[in-house]
């Protein structure tokens, strides 16, 4: 018999490799570098340092949770966390009270073709220095600022109201910018949310505030989670704005921070700070990821 040999198909590589992985592993190691390096290491060491010992002016490799219960012992480092948290749930809640409002007529109030124009307004505070808007509120607010000018040009009040360098300030400084982050996220949300549910509302005799708290509302919790999410995370560990705004009538955590490395250099005790400030974050994504489903975003 005659042996007929089929010619083999001939393999190629496919182009979605290299070196015999995928591209997109390939494209995923500067960032996985980038994480470990930057991140990762970074959060190591500073775990290790607040296990450290602060002894003549230098830090000791000696392990120990004295850090941890000199922290919890200290009853201004204890208030300073509870202002923090204070200031910055007060506001991410005033913050998406404003916003939500807002992302809402711009998804289904405004005209399509105007709906860019608003969002392009809305993101122009983010093109002025964080520090630059921090002043501004400080020359609105302070003695000699717009405010009590106008209201002492006016006769509604005979001396300045004292409105810089307080927790209000402060709270006005971060709701100025975060609203417009969340108008953002929740508008992004909101015009995902099919039509078609809207008007199957609507048909089956709905009102529009039944649609709205039956439909909407629940279909866009989860921009409004994003949004809540960054602005608590965000806030919590600012320094600029309560500094500027808050004129240290009051203690932050990261202020206590700074004040422990700018003035003792006790950095296994900001270390500490530090540390239970990210648990604190860590606790509230726990959260937002059990109930809101955050990942899923």
């Amino acid at each position: 018999m005659t042996n007929i040999s089929v010619p083999r198909e001939r393999t190629e590589r496919p182009p979605s490799s290299l070196g015999g992985l995928p591209v997109t592993k390939w494209v995923a190691y500067p960032a996985f570098i980038f994480s470990i390096l930057f991140f990762v290491a970074p959060f190591l060491i500073m775990f290790a340092v607040s296990f450290w010992q602060r002894i003549s002016g230098r830090l000791e490799a000696t392990w120990t949770i004295q850090n941890y219960e000199k922290f919890f012992s200290k009853s201004y480092l204890v208030e300073a966390l509870f202002n923090s948290l204070e200031v910055t749930i007060i506001t991410t809640i005033i913050s998406v009270l404003i916003a939500y409002p807002l992302a809402y007529i711009v998804a289904f109030k405004v005209p399509t073709k105007w709906q860019r124009i608003i969002l392009l307004l809305t993101i122009l505070p983010f093109w002025t220095a964080y520090v630059v808007r921090s002043y501004s509120w400080l020359l609105v607010l302070s003695d000699n600022g717009i405010v009590n000018s106008t209201m002492l040009s006016l006769g509604i009040i005979n001396e300045p109201l004292k409105l810089a360098y307080t927790r209000g300030a402060t709270i006005l400084g971060f709701v100025h910018f975060f609203t417009m982050l969340l108008v953002l996220t929740i508008y992004a949300n909101l015009i995902q949310i099919p039509k078609n549910l809207l008007h199957a509302a609507s048909d089956l005799g709905a009102s529009a505030t039944q649609t709205f708290l039956r439909v909407t509302l629940p279909l866009s919790l989860p921009g409004v989670a994003v949004g809540a999410f960054l602005t608590f995370v965000i806030t919590i560990g600012d320094y600029i704005t309560p500094q500027i705004l808050g004129g240290n009538t009051e203690l932050l955590v990261p202020q206590a921070i700074m004040l422990q490395i700018s003035r003792t250099a006790d950095f296994p005790m900001a270390a500490v700070m530090s540390i239970v400030l990210m648990a604190v974050v860590t606790g509230l994504y726990l959260i937002f990821q059990r109930y809101l489903k955050l990942d899923r975003i």
